[in-house]
């Protein structure tokens, strides 16, 4: 009788969704593997067709994509991508979700709304993803909407790392936009060495993405503040803070985050004159014209390529943050 061999051997693949390709270019070239091909198309009327350059039968998959906008379009093209690596036989999926998609629906403000974080992990597990991974989810019980491991990763030390080499934390204070960012602009505080002020804001509740500035809990005046939130949307939030900043006598506004989202108007809001700088991750594109002379860029690619090796070696995502920074 012949002797049969079974190859035991791992294989990584990363195939990427049509939303950021250079992220996944940035991704696989950190993990030093190419980019599985896939063959994505829209057709005339809307529907969405996926279908891999090669076999991926037996295969630890990551499918990475940037839930940007067209963001409904982008959630549905990694729902048939991943259901198409389900019906190929891959052994375990994983969604690599920089920008987690609906993440502020995390809970119900009103009767009658929905939770369309939780519809969100609910697809992805139909579609037969088996993990998770996302950068700085917008609230940490996301991770509890997902019936499996779900791997959140942090932006801060990138970040960190960028700002310790350019203020000084002797005339730094750490600023929280809202009451709901105190306890992530704590950590910030801590491990720059330097004070924390809170900004009290009140919504709105009858217009959408504005808020009225009230109060700052905390010494700004005379100092450089270095705002810190997860998510760059229309910039209204964050320039109104900045205001708020500058008029109790902040003397340098600096903005951090790690998702620009930057909807429309955000690049001519946020070129005020309230702001000095802003510093984002590449978790999203940034189109060419929605650069402008006050914004860096920071790659997020080495971070999601470390972890998606340790969750491939069997390794601990935790560990990569333990101490950190």
């Amino acid at each position: 009788m012949a002797e049969i061999t079974v190859d035991t051997k791992k294989k990584l693949v990363l195939v990427s969704g049509r939303a950021h390709p250079a992220l996944a270019d940035g991704v696989a070239a950190q993990l030093g593997i190419e980019l599985t091909g896939a063959d994505l198309r829209t057709f005339a009327n809307g529907e969405i067709y996926a279908r891999y350059d090669t076999s991926i039968r037996g295969a630890d998959v990551f499918v990475l994509q940037s839930h940007t906008a067209p963001i409904n379009e982008w959630v549905m093209e990694t729902l048939i991508m991943i259901d198409a690596l389900k019906r190929a036989s891959a052994k375990r999926i994983t969604v690599v979700a920089p920008f987690y998609p609906y993440a502020r629906q995390d809970k119900k403000g009103r009767g009658r709304e929905p939770i369309s974080a939780r519809l969100m992990a609910d697809l992805f597990a139909a579609a037969g993803a088996d993990r998770i991974m996302s950068v700085d989810l917008h609230a940490a019980q996301i991770q509890g909407f997902f019936d499996g491991p779900v791997d959140h990763l942090f932006a801060m030390p990138v970040l960190l790392e960028h700002f310790r080499a350019k203020l000084d934390p002797s005339t730094l204070t750490v600023v929280s936009p809202d009451m709901g960012r105190v306890r992530v602009a704590d950590i910030w505080s801590q491990k720059l060495g330097a004070p924390l002020a809170i900004i009290h804001k009140r919504r709105d509740p009858k217009v959408h993405n504005q808020v009225s500035v009230h109060e700052i809990v905390g010494e700004v005046s005379g100092r450089v503040c270095l705002l810190v939130d997860d998510m760059i949307d229309t910039g209204r939030t964050i320039v109104k803070a900045a205001e708020a900043l500058k008029a109790n006598g902040a003397i340098g506004v600096v903005v951090a985050a790690t998702h620009a989202v930057f909807s429309d108007p955000a690049t001519e809001i946020l070129q005020s004159d309230f702001i000095d700088s802003v510093v984002v991750t590449d978790t999203l594109p940034i189109s060419a014209e929605k650069h402008f002379p006050t914004l860096e860029i920071l790659p997020i690619a080495p971070l999601l390529a470390r972890a998606i090796r340790e969750v491939f070696d069997d390794g601990s995502v935790t560990s990569m943050f333990d101490g950190a920074a």
